[in-house]
Order: structure tokens, then C-alpha cells, then sequence
């Protein structure tokens, strides 16, 4: 695999890590209702890119390595 591939696979695969990451960690609504907080959360997404960008860090470092 060429070395600007691998080097865009680790980038892309870092960004979606640290985004999955991010909206893992931010709650997506909230409600205050006096002396209840509710907040929802739905963390597929968060996941999917999590899995995502884990693909593209490994492809990145296993990618085009020759077997002898």
C-alpha cells in the first residue's frame, strides 16, 4: 500500500476516533424539570464511528505489509 494511503487512513481513522469519542461523551438532550435532570442519549452513532475509526487505524498499520 502506497505511504500517502496509509498516512490518510491514519488521519481519517484518528478524526473518527476522537469524534466518536466526543459524542459519546456530550449528552444530545437534556430536560430540567425543577428538581429532576433527565438527560437522553442514543450511542449508536458514537459507536459505529468509534468502530470505524479503529478500522482505518489498523488497516493503516497492517496495509500492504509482504509476507516472506
Amino acid at each position: 500500500m502506497n505511504k500517502a494511503v496509509k498516512t490518510i487512513l491514519l488521519v481519517v481513522g484518528i478524526v473518527l476516533l476522537v469524534y466518536g469519542i466526543y459524542k459519546l461523551i456530550t449528552p444530545e438532550a437534556s430536560v430540567d424539570i425543577g428538581i429532576a435532570e433527565f438527560e437522553a442519549q442514543d450511542n449508536k452513532d458514537a459507536y459505529i464511528t468509534i468502530g470505524l475509526g479503529l478500522v482505518a487505524v489498523v488497516l493503516s498499520f497492517l496495509g500492504g505489509k509482504k509476507v516472506s
